[in-house]
Protein backbone atom coordinates (compact mmCIF):
# COMPACT_ATOMS: atom_id res chain seq x y z
CA UNK A 1 0.00 0.00 0.00
CA UNK A 2 1.37 3.53 -0.84
CA UNK A 3 0.98 6.24 1.42
CA UNK A 4 0.82 10.28 0.60
CA UNK A 5 2.85 12.02 3.46
CA UNK A 6 0.85 15.19 4.37
CA UNK A 7 3.14 16.79 6.65
CA UNK A 8 2.33 20.35 9.22
CA UNK A 9 5.62 22.68 9.60
CA UNK A 10 3.80 24.75 11.77
CA UNK A 11 3.66 21.93 14.69
CA UNK A 12 5.81 19.39 13.08
CA UNK A 13 3.67 16.30 12.74
CA UNK A 14 3.24 14.32 9.87
CA UNK A 15 0.27 11.93 8.62
CA UNK A 16 0.62 9.42 6.28
CA UNK A 17 -2.46 8.18 4.24
CA UNK A 18 -3.29 5.51 2.23
CA UNK A 19 -6.23 3.72 0.82
CA UNK A 20 -5.77 -0.18 1.03
CA UNK A 21 -7.09 -2.58 -1.92
CA UNK A 22 -10.25 -3.35 -0.43
CA UNK A 23 -11.35 0.36 -0.51
CA UNK A 24 -10.34 1.17 3.49
CA UNK A 25 -8.53 4.57 4.53
CA UNK A 26 -5.45 4.55 6.10
CA UNK A 27 -4.09 7.72 8.53
CA UNK A 28 -0.78 6.91 10.74
CA UNK A 29 0.52 9.88 12.87
CA UNK A 30 3.99 9.17 12.52
CA UNK A 31 5.73 10.00 16.12
CA UNK A 32 8.97 8.68 16.54
CA UNK A 33 10.78 7.48 19.09
CA UNK A 34 6.97 7.87 20.63
CA UNK A 35 6.67 5.25 23.18
CA UNK A 36 2.91 4.63 23.38
CA UNK A 37 0.52 3.65 20.67
CA UNK A 38 -2.81 4.08 19.72
CA UNK A 39 -4.94 2.64 16.73
CA UNK A 40 -9.24 2.99 16.31
CA UNK A 41 -11.16 1.45 13.61
CA UNK A 42 -13.86 3.24 12.67
CA UNK A 43 -17.43 2.30 10.57
CA UNK A 44 -19.86 5.05 9.26
CA UNK A 45 -22.32 3.61 11.40
CA UNK A 46 -24.45 4.62 14.33
CA UNK A 47 -27.89 4.83 16.13
CA UNK A 48 -29.33 7.04 13.45
CA UNK A 49 -28.94 4.81 10.71
CA UNK A 50 -31.59 2.60 11.13
CA UNK A 51 -33.45 2.96 7.31
CA UNK A 52 -31.14 2.08 4.07
CA UNK A 53 -31.63 1.01 0.60
CA UNK A 54 -29.34 0.08 -2.26
CA UNK A 55 -29.34 0.94 -5.96
CA UNK A 56 -32.81 0.11 -7.21
CA UNK A 57 -34.65 -0.91 -3.73
CA UNK A 58 -37.78 0.71 -4.10
CA UNK A 59 -38.27 0.53 -0.55
CA UNK A 60 -36.30 0.85 2.68
CA UNK A 61 -34.87 -1.51 5.10
CA UNK A 62 -35.92 -0.93 8.35
CA UNK A 63 -33.84 -2.37 11.27
CA UNK A 64 -34.46 -2.37 14.82
CA UNK A 65 -33.22 0.66 17.10
CA UNK A 66 -30.16 -0.04 18.56
CA UNK A 67 -28.61 -2.50 16.34
CA UNK A 68 -25.34 -0.21 15.60
CA UNK A 69 -24.91 -0.60 19.95
CA UNK A 70 -25.56 -4.50 19.72
CA UNK A 71 -23.36 -4.87 16.90
CA UNK A 72 -19.86 -3.10 18.82
CA UNK A 73 -21.53 -5.69 21.54
CA UNK A 74 -21.36 -8.99 19.88
CA UNK A 75 -18.20 -8.34 17.72
CA UNK A 76 -16.22 -8.88 20.65
CA UNK A 77 -17.49 -12.58 21.07
CA UNK A 78 -15.15 -15.33 19.58
CA UNK A 79 -16.59 -18.59 17.25
CA UNK A 80 -13.86 -20.49 20.04
CA UNK A 81 -15.86 -18.93 23.08
CA UNK A 82 -14.07 -16.81 24.47
CA UNK A 83 -14.18 -12.67 24.52
CA UNK A 84 -11.64 -10.17 22.13
CA UNK A 85 -10.60 -8.32 25.44
CA UNK A 86 -8.67 -11.61 26.95
CA UNK A 87 -6.11 -11.55 24.09
CA UNK A 88 -6.23 -7.65 24.41
CA UNK A 89 -5.37 -8.27 28.19
CA UNK A 90 -2.89 -10.83 27.65
CA UNK A 91 -0.49 -8.91 25.07
CA UNK A 92 -1.04 -6.08 27.68
CA UNK A 93 -3.31 -3.73 25.82
CA UNK A 94 -6.17 -1.22 26.99
CA UNK A 95 -8.66 -1.81 24.66
CA UNK A 96 -12.29 -0.41 24.05
CA UNK A 97 -15.34 0.17 21.72
CA UNK A 98 -18.21 2.63 21.61
CA UNK A 99 -21.00 3.59 19.38
CA UNK A 100 -22.14 7.25 18.67
CA UNK A 101 -24.99 8.80 16.85
CA UNK A 102 -22.79 8.25 13.89
CA UNK A 103 -20.21 5.85 14.00
CA UNK A 104 -18.91 2.99 16.15
CA UNK A 105 -15.36 2.71 16.79
CA UNK A 106 -13.10 0.05 18.34
CA UNK A 107 -10.01 1.01 19.53
CA UNK A 108 -6.47 -0.20 22.00
CA UNK A 109 -3.17 1.64 23.06
CA UNK A 110 -0.36 -0.08 24.21
CA UNK A 111 3.50 0.52 25.06
CA UNK A 112 4.85 -2.65 23.50
CA UNK A 113 3.46 -5.49 20.91
CA UNK A 114 1.93 -3.26 18.59
CA UNK A 115 1.48 -5.25 15.94
CA UNK A 116 0.22 -8.58 17.62
CA UNK A 117 -2.59 -6.18 18.79
CA UNK A 118 -3.25 -4.60 16.02
CA UNK A 119 -3.57 -7.75 14.20
CA UNK A 120 -6.02 -8.59 16.54
CA UNK A 121 -8.18 -5.64 16.14
CA UNK A 122 -8.40 -6.16 12.19
CA UNK A 123 -9.52 -9.77 12.52
CA UNK A 124 -12.13 -9.56 15.33
CA UNK A 125 -13.50 -6.86 13.60
CA UNK A 126 -13.32 -8.33 10.26
CA UNK A 127 -15.02 -11.61 11.73
CA UNK A 128 -18.56 -11.40 12.90
CA UNK A 129 -19.82 -14.58 14.95
CA UNK A 130 -23.81 -14.82 15.68
CA UNK A 131 -26.09 -17.28 16.89
CA UNK A 132 -29.54 -17.11 18.07
CA UNK A 133 -28.10 -18.36 21.44
CA UNK A 134 -25.31 -15.96 21.60
CA UNK A 135 -27.87 -13.33 20.56
CA UNK A 136 -30.49 -14.14 22.78
CA UNK A 137 -28.24 -13.84 25.27
CA UNK A 138 -27.05 -10.43 24.59
CA UNK A 139 -30.42 -8.94 24.36
CA UNK A 140 -30.62 -9.63 27.86
CA UNK A 141 -27.08 -7.93 28.97
CA UNK A 142 -28.32 -5.27 27.04
CA UNK A 143 -31.90 -4.67 28.35
CA UNK A 144 -30.42 -4.28 31.78
CA UNK A 145 -28.13 -1.37 30.40
CA UNK A 146 -31.22 0.29 28.75
CA UNK A 147 -32.68 -0.02 32.10
CA UNK A 148 -29.18 1.12 34.02
CA UNK A 149 -29.71 4.16 31.66
CA UNK A 150 -33.04 4.70 32.51
CA UNK A 151 -32.49 5.60 35.66
CA UNK A 152 -29.41 7.71 34.97
CA UNK A 153 -30.15 11.29 35.61
CA UNK A 154 -27.50 12.90 33.29
CA UNK A 155 -28.35 10.13 31.01
CA UNK A 156 -31.99 10.78 30.68
CA UNK A 157 -31.55 15.43 31.29
CA UNK A 158 -29.70 14.60 27.85
CA UNK A 159 -31.73 12.50 25.79
CA UNK A 160 -34.82 14.72 26.62
CA UNK A 161 -32.97 18.17 25.59
CA UNK A 162 -32.51 16.24 22.24
CA UNK A 163 -36.39 15.22 22.53
CA UNK A 164 -37.46 18.61 23.32
CA UNK A 165 -35.77 20.06 20.33
CA UNK A 166 -36.10 17.25 17.47
CA UNK A 167 -39.40 16.35 15.82
CA UNK A 168 -38.67 13.32 13.34
CA UNK A 169 -34.56 13.24 13.96
CA UNK A 170 -33.65 9.54 15.02
CA UNK A 171 -31.33 11.88 16.98
CA UNK A 172 -33.61 12.02 19.78
CA UNK A 173 -33.99 8.26 20.30
CA UNK A 174 -31.29 6.36 22.87
CA UNK A 175 -28.02 5.21 21.01
CA UNK A 176 -28.84 1.16 23.05
CA UNK A 177 -32.58 1.23 21.93
CA UNK A 178 -34.94 0.09 24.03
CA UNK A 179 -36.03 -3.09 25.39
CA UNK A 180 -38.44 -3.51 23.02
CA UNK A 181 -36.59 -2.69 19.61
CA UNK A 182 -33.37 -4.69 20.89
CA UNK A 183 -35.81 -8.18 21.07
CA UNK A 184 -36.32 -7.85 17.73
CA UNK A 185 -32.93 -8.54 16.17
CA UNK A 186 -31.69 -11.84 14.81
CA UNK A 187 -28.70 -12.99 14.17
CA UNK A 188 -30.13 -12.35 10.40
CA UNK A 189 -30.58 -8.94 10.53
CA UNK A 190 -26.49 -8.27 12.33
CA UNK A 191 -25.46 -10.28 9.87
CA UNK A 192 -27.42 -8.02 7.58
CA UNK A 193 -26.24 -5.28 9.13
CA UNK A 194 -23.02 -6.33 9.65
CA UNK A 195 -22.28 -7.04 5.87
CA UNK A 196 -23.65 -3.65 4.52
CA UNK A 197 -22.09 -1.12 6.92
CA UNK A 198 -18.74 -2.80 7.57
CA UNK A 199 -17.43 -2.50 4.23
CA UNK A 200 -14.28 -1.34 3.89
CA UNK A 201 -15.06 1.36 2.11
CA UNK A 202 -16.84 3.09 4.73
CA UNK A 203 -14.76 2.80 7.60
CA UNK A 204 -11.74 4.19 8.50
CA UNK A 205 -8.35 3.12 10.37
CA UNK A 206 -6.47 5.64 12.63
CA UNK A 207 -2.59 4.29 14.07
CA UNK A 208 -0.39 6.56 15.89
CA UNK A 209 3.14 6.03 17.45
CA UNK A 210 6.70 4.90 16.27
CA UNK A 211 5.15 2.11 13.13
CA UNK A 212 6.54 0.61 10.55
CA UNK A 213 4.45 1.58 7.20
CA UNK A 214 5.25 -1.68 5.66
CA UNK A 215 4.67 -4.07 8.57
CA UNK A 216 0.94 -2.10 8.64
CA UNK A 217 0.59 -2.88 5.13
CA UNK A 218 1.53 -6.60 5.96
CA UNK A 219 -1.28 -6.97 9.08
CA UNK A 220 -3.63 -5.00 7.10
CA UNK A 221 -3.54 -7.34 3.82
CA UNK A 222 -3.73 -10.28 6.50
CA UNK A 223 -6.94 -9.15 7.89
CA UNK A 224 -9.03 -7.06 5.30
CA UNK A 225 -10.41 -8.77 1.79
CA UNK A 226 -11.93 -6.46 -0.91
CA UNK A 227 -15.55 -7.05 -1.37
CA UNK A 228 -16.74 -8.22 -4.97
CA UNK A 229 -19.60 -5.09 -4.75
CA UNK A 230 -18.65 -1.91 -3.36
CA UNK A 231 -20.46 -0.34 -0.52
CA UNK A 232 -24.02 1.34 -1.97
CA UNK A 233 -25.82 1.47 0.88
CA UNK A 234 -28.12 4.73 1.06
CA UNK A 235 -29.27 5.96 4.73
CA UNK A 236 -32.77 7.84 4.61
CA UNK A 237 -32.72 11.06 4.26
CA UNK A 238 -34.22 13.02 7.24
CA UNK A 239 -37.26 15.31 7.35
CA UNK A 240 -36.69 17.75 10.04
CA UNK A 241 -38.91 20.43 10.88
CA UNK A 242 -37.45 23.82 11.41
CA UNK A 243 -39.01 24.42 14.62
CA UNK A 244 -38.66 22.56 18.04
CA UNK A 245 -40.89 19.53 19.56
CA UNK A 246 -41.40 21.33 22.80
CA UNK A 247 -39.84 24.09 25.02
CA UNK A 248 -39.68 22.12 28.29
CA UNK A 249 -39.45 19.05 29.58
CA UNK A 250 -39.41 17.67 33.45
CA UNK A 251 -38.67 14.02 34.77
CA UNK A 252 -37.97 12.93 38.10
CA UNK A 253 -35.68 10.40 39.63
CA UNK A 254 -33.32 10.22 42.60
CA UNK A 255 -30.63 12.90 42.78
CA UNK A 256 -30.46 15.35 45.76
CA UNK A 257 -30.16 18.62 43.24
CA UNK A 258 -32.31 19.03 40.00
CA UNK A 259 -30.04 19.24 37.32
CA UNK A 260 -30.34 20.32 33.54
CA UNK A 261 -29.88 20.42 30.32
CA UNK A 262 -30.34 23.50 27.94
CA UNK A 263 -29.82 24.87 24.94
CA UNK A 264 -30.31 25.75 21.32
CA UNK A 265 -31.23 23.71 17.98
CA UNK A 266 -29.21 24.76 15.43
CA UNK A 267 -30.91 25.72 11.97
CA UNK A 268 -27.54 26.08 9.75
CA UNK A 269 -27.21 22.39 8.98
CA UNK A 270 -26.71 20.13 6.11
CA UNK A 271 -22.43 21.36 5.65
CA UNK A 272 -19.57 19.51 5.24
CA UNK A 273 -16.10 19.63 4.92
CA UNK A 274 -14.26 22.81 5.75
CA UNK A 275 -17.79 24.55 5.44
CA UNK A 276 -19.16 22.59 8.80
CA UNK A 277 -15.25 22.63 10.05
CA UNK A 278 -15.79 26.31 10.63
CA UNK A 279 -19.31 26.58 11.49
CA UNK A 280 -18.20 24.49 14.11
CA UNK A 281 -14.97 26.13 15.61
CA UNK A 282 -17.10 29.77 15.42
CA UNK A 283 -19.85 27.92 17.68
CA UNK A 284 -16.82 26.22 19.79
CA UNK A 285 -15.54 30.31 20.38
CA UNK A 286 -18.90 31.41 21.01
CA UNK A 287 -19.78 29.32 23.58
CA UNK A 288 -16.14 30.19 25.49
CA UNK A 289 -17.22 33.68 25.52
CA UNK A 290 -20.58 33.34 26.77
CA UNK A 291 -20.39 30.82 29.54
CA UNK A 292 -16.69 30.50 30.23
CA UNK A 293 -15.89 30.81 34.24
CA UNK A 294 -14.31 34.19 32.81
CA UNK A 295 -18.16 35.68 31.19
CA UNK A 296 -20.61 37.73 32.44
CA UNK A 297 -22.87 35.22 32.20
CA UNK A 298 -20.90 32.34 34.38
CA UNK A 299 -20.13 35.63 37.22
CA UNK A 300 -23.85 36.35 37.48
CA UNK A 301 -25.17 32.77 37.91
CA UNK A 302 -22.20 32.01 40.21
CA UNK A 303 -22.37 35.03 42.45
CA UNK A 304 -26.30 34.37 42.70
CA UNK A 305 -25.59 30.75 44.12
CA UNK A 306 -27.16 29.07 40.99
CA UNK A 307 -24.68 27.32 39.49
CA UNK A 308 -21.63 25.51 40.90
CA UNK A 309 -18.76 24.02 39.47
CA UNK A 310 -20.71 21.09 37.33
CA UNK A 311 -21.67 24.37 35.00
CA UNK A 312 -20.25 23.74 31.28
CA UNK A 313 -21.05 23.79 27.75
CA UNK A 314 -21.08 21.22 24.97
CA UNK A 315 -21.41 21.00 21.43
CA UNK A 316 -23.20 17.49 19.44
CA UNK A 317 -22.96 17.87 15.44
CA UNK A 318 -23.36 15.85 12.40
CA UNK A 319 -23.27 17.32 9.25
CA UNK A 320 -27.83 17.16 9.50
CA UNK A 321 -28.35 17.76 12.65
CA UNK A 322 -26.59 20.14 15.50
CA UNK A 323 -26.99 21.95 18.88
CA UNK A 324 -25.63 23.69 21.43
CA UNK A 325 -26.47 23.01 25.51
CA UNK A 326 -25.60 24.52 28.68
CA UNK A 327 -25.59 22.01 32.09
CA UNK A 328 -25.21 21.26 35.21
CA UNK A 329 -26.92 21.62 39.05
CA UNK A 330 -28.93 24.33 40.37
CA UNK A 331 -31.93 24.83 42.76
CA UNK A 332 -33.46 27.05 40.24
CA UNK A 333 -33.02 25.47 36.87
CA UNK A 334 -35.72 27.16 35.15
CA UNK A 335 -34.17 30.45 36.49
CA UNK A 336 -30.72 29.79 34.98
CA UNK A 337 -32.32 29.13 31.66
CA UNK A 338 -34.18 32.49 31.82
CA UNK A 339 -30.42 34.40 32.59
CA UNK A 340 -29.16 32.20 29.52
CA UNK A 341 -31.94 34.04 27.41
CA UNK A 342 -31.64 37.48 28.97
CA UNK A 343 -27.87 37.80 28.95
CA UNK A 344 -28.06 36.31 25.15
CA UNK A 345 -30.95 39.10 24.22
CA UNK A 346 -28.16 41.54 26.15
CA UNK A 347 -25.83 41.04 23.38
CA UNK A 348 -27.51 40.46 20.58
CA UNK A 349 -28.71 44.58 21.48
CA UNK A 350 -24.94 45.40 22.21
CA UNK A 351 -22.92 43.27 20.50
CA UNK A 352 -20.22 40.89 21.33
CA UNK A 353 -16.68 42.11 22.54
CA UNK A 354 -14.18 41.67 19.97
CA UNK A 355 -11.20 41.64 22.28
CA UNK A 356 -13.07 38.67 23.82
CA UNK A 357 -13.05 37.40 20.31
CA UNK A 358 -9.23 37.66 19.64
CA UNK A 359 -8.69 36.36 22.71
CA UNK A 360 -10.68 33.23 22.90
CA UNK A 361 -9.69 32.40 19.40
CA UNK A 362 -6.21 32.61 20.10
CA UNK A 363 -6.94 29.87 23.34
CA UNK A 364 -8.86 27.70 20.59
CA UNK A 365 -5.51 27.78 18.78
CA UNK A 366 -3.21 26.50 21.58
CA UNK A 367 -5.87 24.19 22.78
CA UNK A 368 -5.65 22.42 19.18
CA UNK A 369 -1.93 22.41 18.54
CA UNK A 370 -1.86 20.98 22.65
CA UNK A 371 -3.77 18.08 21.99
CA UNK A 372 -1.30 16.88 19.51
CA UNK A 373 0.13 15.64 22.69
CA UNK A 374 -2.32 13.11 22.98
CA UNK A 375 -2.63 10.11 20.37
CA UNK A 376 -6.01 9.27 21.71
CA UNK A 377 -7.51 12.42 21.60
CA UNK A 378 -6.13 13.25 18.00
CA UNK A 379 -7.28 9.91 16.81
CA UNK A 380 -11.03 10.29 18.22
CA UNK A 381 -11.90 13.46 16.69
CA UNK A 382 -9.87 12.82 13.35
CA UNK A 383 -12.36 9.56 13.34
CA UNK A 384 -15.35 11.91 13.99
CA UNK A 385 -14.11 14.45 11.66
CA UNK A 386 -12.89 12.14 8.88
CA UNK A 387 -17.20 11.24 8.07
CA UNK A 388 -17.67 14.99 7.95
CA UNK A 389 -15.22 15.35 4.70
CA UNK A 390 -12.69 16.97 7.22
CA UNK A 391 -9.12 15.88 6.54
CA UNK A 392 -5.91 15.82 8.99
CA UNK A 393 -4.32 19.72 9.20
CA UNK A 394 -7.70 21.41 7.98
CA UNK A 395 -7.85 23.43 11.05
CA UNK A 396 -4.96 25.53 10.57
CA UNK A 397 -6.34 26.93 7.13
CA UNK A 398 -10.05 27.46 8.59
CA UNK A 399 -9.01 28.70 11.79
CA UNK A 400 -6.84 31.67 9.77
CA UNK A 401 -10.47 32.39 8.26
CA UNK A 402 -12.53 33.38 10.91
CA UNK A 403 -13.49 36.74 11.86
CA UNK A 404 -15.20 38.31 13.73
CA UNK A 405 -17.84 39.68 11.92
CA UNK A 406 -18.57 35.54 10.89
CA UNK A 407 -19.33 35.26 14.62
CA UNK A 408 -21.03 37.78 15.93
CA UNK A 409 -23.63 36.88 12.73
CA UNK A 410 -23.06 33.18 13.44
CA UNK A 411 -24.37 34.31 17.52
CA UNK A 412 -27.38 36.05 16.30
CA UNK A 413 -28.35 32.87 13.75
CA UNK A 414 -27.86 30.28 16.96
CA UNK A 415 -28.72 31.68 19.54
CA UNK A 416 -32.64 32.17 18.74
CA UNK A 417 -34.72 32.09 21.35
CA UNK A 418 -37.64 30.22 19.67
CA UNK A 419 -34.92 26.80 19.20
CA UNK A 420 -34.61 26.97 22.60
CA UNK A 421 -35.23 24.53 24.96
CA UNK A 422 -35.23 23.03 28.89
CA UNK A 423 -34.34 19.80 30.55
CA UNK A 424 -35.18 18.94 34.02
CA UNK A 425 -34.14 16.30 36.53
CA UNK A 426 -35.64 16.82 39.67
CA UNK A 427 -35.90 14.83 43.20
CA UNK A 428 -38.15 12.64 43.60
Amino acid sequence: MKFEKIANPVIEETFYKGVHESGLPVYVLKKENYSKYYSILSTRYGSVDSAFQFPGDREYTIVPDGIAHFLEHKLFEQEDGTNAFDKYAALGASANAFTSFNNTAYLFSCTSHFNENFDHLLNFVSHPYFTRENVEKEQGIIAQEIRMYDDDANWRVFFNLIDCLYINHPVKKDIAGTVESISKITKDILFDTYHTFYHPENMVLYIAGDVNLEEISDIIDRNIVKREVPFNAEVKPIEEPGGINRKEKVQKLSVSTPIFNCGYKDKNVNLRGKDLLKRNLMTSILLKMFASESSELYEKLYSQGLINDSFGTDMTCFYDYSFVQFEGESKEPKRVAAMILEQAAKLKEYGLNQDDFERTKKLMYGKYVKSFNSIEAIGNSFCSDYFLGIEPFAFFEVYEDIHFSEVQNRFHELFDENMFAVSIIEPV
